[in-house]
């Protein structure tokens, strides 16, 4: 595969070509475990597990790390408001770690169900404070921060390439610009590396620094656990597009400016938001879908992935729950269809048989459509053309599903597994000899028109309790 990735950091689709031949280092923004995820965040995370699917398929051995935000994270990216988890701990009456541990369970729960591969590296950030502090040592020996009001700023005017990533000019971020005033800074788009009890006094987590007895800023923790896992330089960062004008910009300074190497990410990838009819969805606004609200309103985990994967993540994906249930009757229809082909080929391939004949053109359009910037609604397009293909091997059928869901993660196998065991369950080995060869008799019938006795056959098996349904696939079979 000749992968091809749009990179926001030049604003164009480039070929995938990683730091180590072989390898890809993939770092993913992780959640900040305040509150539970809702449906809209969970776009991103299913984004990064398609993302490192399609670089496993391809060849590559992916490192996945992935933070958790559990300290420093604040209600303003741009070093503005409360402290999402203080405030959230308050609400609840707990204490900030336990409000951390309860919500990350609560989304590794979440993302479990939605058939995430959970990342090589999950790394909270109260566990790597060490090396925010020595990480921040080092932009602080190189020449880039001041003190001011207790705090420690990175200073955006010692670092020229500022804002490359969300194409902002630095002559053009005046004080005050893009956080609200903060006194301190030198300037508005400066941001803090380390707090401390100036900004909140009686802040629940603090640890002893050379700058005073405080806390990280929200963006050193994943410069520091990303370089810490991946390296001073790796292949991909993800995030959603939230992240792209503050976050991801502070980090790429900050970064650069420790390890003085550049580009210290290749290639930045970002997910667009989900809307609603009122907008993005977001937390603060309150009123926020859980995939437990889809849950609880009857639908199944996978038919919201299935959903996600029918929008290309660059481009914002409306919900409603209407086409909620378009993606759940599509996806019922591909397991009648696969359950119909699993029953011709009578036993599933096994795990790494390779398709044949025809089959391999199907999984040549799907490798395609994946290698044109991870194009997912492609590649669900080619899967549905192969099962609905009756002029293609059911086993062949079956070996390039399988291959296909090795990315798309809808749990396929599992489909055809249940299918046959209901199947297994009705019939002894040599019921289901004599009932296939009495419907392959029925099929050659009606291919010669001979509907008196393909009814015949149909209508002798109905007497003994076999139901057929006709599929593009050809007849099944079950009993009443």
């Amino acid at each position: 595969m000749e992968l091809k990735l749009y990179n926001t950091l030049g604003r164009e689709l480039q070929v995938f070509s990683p730091v180590k031949n072989g390898e890809a280092g993939f770092y993913g923004c992780g959640p900040t475990v305040y509150n539970y995820a809702h449906i809209g965040n969970l776009r991103a995370y299913v984004t990064h597990d398609v993302l490192c699917r399609t670089l496993r398929r391809a060849g590559y051995k992916v490192t996945h790390v992935m933070n958790i935000t559990d300290v420093g994270h604040l209600s303003g990216d741009g070093d503005g408001g409360d402290d999402k988890m203080v405030k959230s701990a308050e609400e609840r009456g707990k204490s900030v770690l336990e409000v951390a541990a309860f919500f990350t369970k609560a989304f590794f729960n979440d993302t479990q169900r939605l058939n995430i591969i959970r990342p090589d590296v999950v790394c909270k950030a109260t566990e790597h404070i060490s090396e925010m502090i020595e990480l921040i040592k080092k932009i602080e020996a190189n020449g880039f921060t001041y003190e001011a009001g207790g705090n420690l700023y990175f200073d955006i005017s010692k670092f020229p390439s500022y804002g490359d990533l969300a194409s902002l000019r630095l002559d053009s971020l005046k004080t005050g610009a893009r956080t609200e005033l903060d006194v301190n800074k030198r300037n508005g788009a400066d941001f803090v590396l380390w707090f401390t009890k100036s900004k909140f006094e009686n802040q629940a987590l603090t640890w002893d620094s050379p700058w005073g007895r405080g806390y990280p800023g929200w963006h050193i923790e994943c410069s520091a656990m990303s370089i810490k896992y991946l390296g001073e330089r790796f292949d991909v960062h993800a995030g959603g597009i939230d992240h792209i004008q503050i976050h991801h910009t502070n980090e790429i300074a900050q970064s650069e400016a420790a390890t003085g190497k550049s580009p210290w990410v290749k290639y930045w990838i970002h997910n667009e938001f989900l809307v609603l009819d009122k907008g993005k969805m977001s937390k603060s606004t309150g009123g926020f879908i859980t995939l437990q609200n889809l849950m609880d309103a009857g639908y199944e985990a996978l038919d919201y992935r299935y959903f996600l994967l029918g929008g290309h993540y660059r481009s914002q994906l409306q919900f409603s729950y209407e086409s909620l249930d378009g993606a759940r009757n599509s996806r019922r229809s591909l397991a009648k269809e696969l359950a119909a082909i699993s029953g011709k080929a009578a036993s599933l391939p096994q795990e790494g048989e390779e398709a044949r004949g025809k089959a391999l053109e199907y999984l040549a359009s799907f490798d395609k459509a994946l290698e044109d910037d991870i194009n997912t609604p492609r590649a669900l397009s080619a899967l549905r053309m192969l099962v609905k293909d009756s002029s293609v091997d059911p086993r062949d059928a079956l070996a390039a599903v399988f291959s296909m869901d090795a990315v798309l993660g809808l749990g396929l196998r599992g489909v055809c597994e249940r299918a046959l065991k209901e199947n297994a369950n009705t019939a002894t080995p040599v019921e289901r000899a004599e009932i296939d060869a009495l419907i392959a008799s029925r099929a050659e019938a009606k291919k010669n028109k001979d509907f008196k006795k393909a009814d015949a056959i149909r209508d002798g098996l109905k007497a003994r309790g076999i139901i057929l349904e006709d599929t593009p696939q050809g007849a099944v079979w079950k009993k009443a």
